[in-house]
């Protein structure tokens, strides 16, 4: 939706809890979705690469783990003003069980959608 306000998080999760987050964000996308003004919510795990692959090949799947695996979400709102109470919300509910899970603090970026 043009003009809707939007999150991207990026989530860098330890290898031996990849289990213990899928099944939380399974919860959160559930409460996430329920938020006051909240378009859509998504989650997606890195499983992909295009390093070296050629162009207009497939991408390349990843075989091993090296640090940690990474996730991202992309959460969408109908204004700033319902994200920023939705945020809110997030992190007195969830901030603390999501970092433990995590090798360093998650990234967010957000902004308005121009397309």
């Amino acid at each position: 939706m043009k003009g809707s306000f939007s999150e991207v998080k990026r989530f860098q999760v330890k290898p031996d809890k990849l289990t213990e987050f899928e099944t939380l964000i399974t919860t959160i996308a559930d409460d996430q979705r329920q938020q006051i003004g909240c378009i859509d919510i998504k989650y997606l795990k890195r499983f992909f690469t295009i390093d070296g692959v050629k162009s207009g090949e497939p991408p390349r799947e990843l075989t091993r783990i090296v640090k940690c695996v990474k996730y991202f979400s992309y959460w969408e709102f109908d204004n700033k003003e319902n994200y920023g109470k939705a945020t809110e919300w997030f992190f007195k509910k969830y901030y603390k069980d999501i970092q433990k899970l995590l090798i360093m603090p998650f990234d967010i970026n957000c902004g308005y959608s121009i397309y």
